[in-house]
């Protein structure tokens, strides 16, 4: 993590306001394992998922509020990473890129923040208590997660059985006599 010159930022117990003040900027590079709910979404071989890295960059930027009011505080978040997922035709792994590019703005608590939620197009948060800058990255790259990991064209052939009739056909169980048509033949 590179901090801006003359201050250190802390990302996990980030003072917002003065982030945004000094209009500095964050970025690292940091393994997926740094992201534990993230990583308990990959796709695990052997018990171990393969794991890579979150590039991501925060930056903060004061601006004139709405209708003359007070400054707002906005911070702007960037974030890349590639998650192997469990490809749900196949259940094998596919790479899946994931991309944040969000700005929020930050209000003093989070009353304000949910009073003012229904009015606003942005993402709204609360100055205190100060974000950890890692969860805000990971809530935001949970979401872009898709419903439904697949890929394009799956590496191996994939039988579905609904759709296929030779599926099982050795598995059948042995067709079974219906006792009422044995009962018609008694009949005749």
């Amino acid at each position: 993590m590179k901090p801006t010159p003359k201050t250190s930022w802390n990302p996990e117990r980030l003072d917002v306001r003065a982030f945004a003040q000094a209009g500095a900027d964050l970025h690292a590079d940091d393994p997926l394992t740094r992201f534990e709910r993230l990583v308990a979404e990959a796709h695990a071989e052997d018990g171990q998922p393969a794991l890579g890295s979150v590039t991501w960059q925060a930056r903060g930027e004061i601006r004139a509020g709405t209708s003359g009011g007070a400054q707002a505080v906005w911070l702007h978040l960037q974030a890349d990473a590639s998650i192997p997922l469990t490809c749900q035709r196949c259940l094998g792994p596919v790479d899946t890129p994931l991309k944040v590019d969000r700005w929020f703005r930050f209000v003093n608590d989070e009353a304000t923040a949910a009073a003012e939620d229904d009015d606003c197009e942005e993402d709204l948060l609360a100055l205190e208590p100060r974000p950890r800058l890692h969860d805000v990255l990971e809530d935001e790259l949970l979401m872009e997660l898709p419903l439904v990991p697949l890929h394009d064209t799956c590496p191996v052939p994939v039988v579905m059985q609904a759709s296929d009739p030779m599926v099982g056909l050795e598995d059948k169980e042995p067709q079974r006599k219906n006792p009422f048509a044995e009962l018609a033949k008694l009949k005749k």
